[in-house]
């Protein structure tokens, strides 16, 4: 064939079209996400065939309600929220874990402070409807020795959660132990006390990434490439934060990195585990995993108990190994 033939019949074949796939967050834009922003910024969804869009949620409820309803091919959640959804119904699991350690938590002023579950009777908490902590409380409450109704929930947008600890329109806020920079830039410096949820028995998966069952049959290579793109994203903010909160910036311009590097850095800590260091970022652990489901089932009040196969499934993880110091 002379060149000019073979020229015009590269021109009549069809274009590469990379494969849509919607990856739903579970928030408005904050330092843990950056890492999927570097994976699409890197080429490393392109190198997978995906074209892949990223998306703001309002909380995990909403980014599991999506993920299920095929609005999203996989989605960011609380693991605890994944397992309590699938007793009512979703097909959503769990098929990599982001934060290892569990970060939920309660942030109050230092001069009103709640820092003992005690604390929390008859206060007010300001949280979205779909928000982690407010799904998983009848569990921490259990646990904990209290009523579910001794606290009074009310609806507060992702975005405006801070400004409503700020101004005393509740008590306290629910948010992981990464959005403490957040409280602090509200608030003010040495005015915002936690009450991490972890240091009162409630240990178990958080921040994860999962997948409908639609998703996994229908298309389980293309999810194996998105879990593994998004895992070397991990690996290039764990190698250069700085970098990739550069590349965030310049995707998301709203944002303010000061605040989401230091946000994104406590998020870190919660990944540099022993877990990670063995077997590769996002790698789960089946036994806390199922220790995990037990723990929803004994104290959630689900309508069925769930079974730990039906909440996570690690098979379509590819290792991609974790570059920082394991905490001792």
């Amino acid at each position: 064939m002379t060149s000019v033939a073979m020229m015009a019949a590269l021109a009549a074949a069809p274009a590469f079209s990379a494969e849509k796939f919607t990856f739903a967050m579970n928030w408005f834009p904050v330092g843990d996400h950056a890492a999927y922003w570097v994976a699409k910024e890197k080429g490393y969804y392109a190198e997978k065939g995906l074209d892949v869009t990223l998306e703001s949620s309002k909380g995990s409820g909403d980014s599991i309600a999506k993920v299920d309803t095929g609005r999203a091919d996989a989605g960011l959640a609380d693991a605890a929220v994944i397992i309590g959804s699938r007793a009512r119904g979703t097909t959503v699991k769990v098929v990599g874990i982001i934060f290892d350690s569990s970060p939920m938590n309660f942030f109050s002023k230092a001069d009103s402070a709640i820092t003992t579950p005690a604390d929390l009777k008859g206060k007010t908490i300001g949280a979205p409807a779909g928000d982690s902590q407010r799904l998983m409380w009848p569990a921490f409450a259990r646990i904990n020795n209290l009523d579910v109704n001794d606290i009074n929930w009310v609806n507060i947008e992702p975005t405006a959660k801070y400004a409503a600890l700020a101004e005393g329109r509740a008590d306290a806020v629910t948010d992981y132990t990464t959005g403490f920079p957040m409280a602090e830039k509200a608030v003010g410096e040495g005015k915002v006390v936690s009450l991490n949820w972890a240091d009162y028995g409630f240990e178990l998966y958080a921040m994860s990434i999962m997948a409908s069952d639609a998703t996994m049959k229908d298309r389980p290579d293309a999810l194996k490439g998105f879990l593994e793109a998004s895992y070397k994203g991990w690996q290039d903010v764990m190698n250069d934060p700085e970098a990739a909160m550069a590349i965030y910036k310049k995707a998301v311009p709203e944002i303010d990195e000061v605040a989401l590097s230091a946000n994104m850095q406590l998020g870190l800590d919660l990944m540099k585990t022993q877990n990670f260091k063995d077997n590769g970022i996002g790698a789960i652990d089946m036994t806390k995993a199922c220790a995990s489901v037990d723990l929803v089932n004994t104290y959630m009040g689900l309508p069925a108990e769930v079974k730990c196969e039906d909440a996570f499934d690690a098979g379509f993880l590819t290792r991609v190994e974790m570059p920082l110091d394991v905490k001792k």
